[in-house]
């Protein structure tokens, strides 16, 4: 029983830390740029849209597809981004220790 004891203080550890991780993820801001930096798309690390600059050359009725592109492609840097530094924090609460396929935290 001393086994299942020290598990579950681990598995309690392993839920604030989650807990801690989530909490710095939220307050995060990452940035994404498309057009070579002539839109920007600012995300927190739960993927909330926070900002969206966009250079004042691109608004012009003729321009609204390609500004409409430029906006999903911001967004999806930034998304890529916060991605990588979600694995990246991960990788250090799970001490490097990858998951099984499928399985995700929190459980």
């Amino acid at each position: 029983m001393k086994n299942l004891g020290q598990m579950m203080k681990q598995a309690q550890q392993m839920q604030a830390k989650m807990q801690e991780m989530q909490d710095k993820l939220a307050s995060l801001e990452i940035e994404g740029a498309a057009g070579g930096g002539m839109v920007k798309v600012t995300l927190s690390g739960k993927y909330d849209v926070r900002a969206v600059e966009i250079d004042p050359s691109l608004v012009a009725p003729d321009n609204t597809e390609v500004l409409e592109d430029l906006i999903v492609a911001a967004f999806r840097d930034a998304k890529g981004k916060v991605e990588t530094v979600m694995q990246e924090k991960m990788a250090e609460l799970t001490g490097g220790v990858q998951l099984p396929p499928g399985m995700q935290l929190p459980f």
